[in-house]
Formats: structure tokens, sequence, C-alpha cells
């Protein structure tokens, strides 16, 4: 006996194949969505798992209108889509979100920094650099070193540099180029204590909720490490961080994933980027919160009642999986992980099915428990084994 009902089932079309679309896959699934990405080929890492996919690239109008085409929903792995595309999809009918004028907070730092200050959200001293020879009227405003940012097209450390002196800064602006409408941004180079995520979902009818604040570990400026909650967090800071992070969130209207990424430093918390989308800083939620950024990201943005964020565990570590130097030597992944999985059944490892490369994120492993140093011993045994630091 087959069931009537007399709504047909959501489709939502995300721009970019890469993971966080193949990790978005799976509560599509579960919840019935109709789930399609636009990849730029048909072996890219969300390809290989989504049935419904579009070839194209995400500033081709054309590709962008075929994704969109029957969808609810248009989102985003990257905050890359030109907002005038973004546009013309809403002209299509289509809901973008988060929308082109939230986006764009994620697209351009300065855009990022210029709201965040006026909503009197804290950030680290910054200006804008107009040429090399404005970087000592820079440096007088926020000191050195200096942190030089590229304000479009940086990610997982591109795009940022850190000047010791003036002649530094002058070779680093004098010797990158900058894509289009990019500006040099020169920031206050922050003596933290630690790097933390605050990640809240908000949904358009601005139901909203917070996940746990977690600590954050970068090498060579791309995440490496996670640990949910952060340890030694005082619940006054942790509330704090949170609520900066929804404030955000309404204050710039954003719908589904916002991830606020900050300095814990001697002054305060501090704003360093913003990423409206899933983020690696939520990828310990598959297996650490009742519900995953990934199913509240779908949840959000289709104003869906929004799921419970809180842990399972008292600790969660997440260790990415990141190519090694001599990475085009290293074994098949599935191979190592047979060993993995023998060694530590309790271990979740997920792969993104890419080929190595150095620098590349190729998965990450997740473990869950009450010893928070034991966690950490087995998440990275796991990954420095996946990766050939290691082979016992």
């Amino acid at each position: 006996m087959s069931r009537v009902t007399d709504r047909r089932v959501p489709r939502v079309g995300m721009v970019g194949g890469g993971q966080l679309s193949r990790m978005t896959a799976a509560p599509a699934a579960a919840l019935a969505i109709d789930f399609r990405v636009l990849a730029t080929a048909p072996d890219e890492s969300a390809a290989q798992v989504v049935s419904d996919v579009v070839i194209g690239h995400h500033d081709d109008i054309d590709a962008l209108r075929r994704l969109a085409d029957g969808c609810d929903v248009v989102t985003f792995d990257h905050e890359h889509v030109p907002p005038a595309y973004l546009r013309e999809l809403e002209g299509m009918g289509v809901a973008v979100r988060p929308g082109p004028s939230a986006l764009v907070h994620a697209q351009d730092k300065c855009t990022m920094r210029e709201a965040l200050s006026a909503a009197g959200a804290p950030t680290p001293a910054w200006t804008i650099v107009a040429d090399s020879d404005d970087l000592a009227r820079a440096g007088d405003a926020v000191g050195w070193p200096m942190v030089l940012k590229v304000s479009r097209g940086g990610y997982d450390g591109r795009g940022v540099w850190v000047a010791a002196s003036l002649d530094d800064a002058r070779h680093i602006v004098s010797t990158t180029p900058l894509v289009a409408d990019a500006v040099w941004l020169a920031e206050e180079h922050v003596a933290f204590t630690r790097e933390l995520a605050a990640q809240v979902a908000r949904s358009p009818s601005g139901q909203a909720v917070a996940y746990p604040v977690v600590r954050t570990v970068q090498v060579e400026g791309m995440c490496s490490e996670v640990v949910a909650p952060c340890p030694d967090l005082s619940d006054e800071r942790a509330m704090e961080a949170q609520q900066l992070a929804l404030r955000i969130a309404r204050d710039l209207d954003v719908t589904g994933m916002l991830a606020v990424e900050l300095f814990d430093a001697p002054q305060g918390l501090l704003v360093n980027e913003l990423a409206m989308r899933p983020h690696n800083s939520g990828h310990w939620s598959i297996d650490g919160a009742v519900t995953s950024q990934f199913e509240n990201h779908l949840r959000a943005v289709l104003d869906l009642p929004l799921g419970d964020p809180h842990p399972i565990a008292t600790w969660t570590v997440m260790v990415n999986v990141v190519g090694p130097r001599d990475a085009a030597t290293l074994p098949p992944l599935q191979d190592a992980y047979r060993h993995v999985l023998a060694r530590d059944p309790g271990l979740k490892v997920h792969l993104y099915g890419k080929e190595p490369r150095p620098g590349r994120k190729l998965g990450h492993v997740t473990v869950t428990g009450d010893d928070l140093d034991t966690l950490l011993a087995r998440a990275h045994h796991a990954a420095d084994y996946l990766t050939g630091v290691i082979n016992e």
C-alpha cells in the first residue's frame, strides 16, 4: 500500500562538491531531502556519493541556474559565488541561504571587519592598506609585528602573512597579486592564549541554537585539532562566546550554520574570522553531538525545527588527516584504515575520497569519551598512521 501525501519532498542545492557537501549528504538522506550539488568534476568529493550532480563552476551563472532549477533552497560549502549571481537566483524565486547580503561578510574580510566594528563586536585592531607606501601608517595603527591579509580569496591560512617589519610588509604587498576587488587588510598581531570557535545554527524564522565552544589548534594556518568542549574554559567565557556568535548571526541575518573563530586573549575574546556554512571546527559534531552541524544546516536553511546541539560525551576530539609532503607515495588510505579500525574499534574515520596531495585535507578521525589525554593520543595516533608518520 503506497503512502499518500500532499507535501512534496524538499530539494536543497549546495554549491561546491567538496567534503562539506559530501558530509551533508548523509543527513539529507536521513531526512528524505532531495540533495543536489554543483561539482567541478564527476570525481569530486561530494559527486562520488550524491546521485544528483550538476557539473560546473561556482562563477558560471548557467551552471548555477541548472543547480537551482527545481530547488527550494540553494546553499553553500564555500563562500566564493559572486553576489550578483546569487541575487539572480533569488530573482528566479529560489531561496538563497545565507543570502548575498549576509554572505558578503564571509567573502570579504574588509566588509566583515567594518560590519563587526559597527556592531560593537570585539576584533583585533585593523586598518585598510591602500598600497605598499601606506604600510608605515598601518604599522602605527596596529603595531609590529603586523598580520597582513588579502580581503578576498584566502582560506585555510592562504592569503595571510605575519610581517615582522616594514620591509617584510612591503615585500609581501609588492610581490603578491590580488584577485579582483580585493584590498589589503593590516591587523594587530594578537598574543592569544588559545583559539576558539563558537558555532550556531539560525533559521529564517529566527530560531537559533548554539553548540559548545570548542578549542581549535591551527598548523600552518589550517585546522589540525578540535576539542569539544574547550577544556578549562569558564562557563562565563563560554556563554560570552556563544552569545557573541548568536548576536552576529542575528545582526548579519545569517541563515544556516555560522562559525565564529575567536582569539581567547588577555584583553578578552576577539573575532578573527567568520564562516557561513558547515565548518571544520564542527566536524566533531557528527559523532559527538545529538545533532550534527550538517543536519542542523539543512534544517536551518529549510526553516525546519532545529536539532539539539548538546554533546553526547564528556569530550570529543577531532584530528584532521592532512596529506604530508610525500603524499604522492602514500598507499591508499583504505589500506591504512584497516589497521586503524582494528587497533581502535571505538574510533570513527571519515575519508573524503580525495587523491593525496601535500597539505590537502583528506579526512578526519573522531573519538569520544571521558579521559581527554587518552582521546588526544588515540586520535593523533590514527591520523599519524593514516598519513604515514608512524607505521605501527
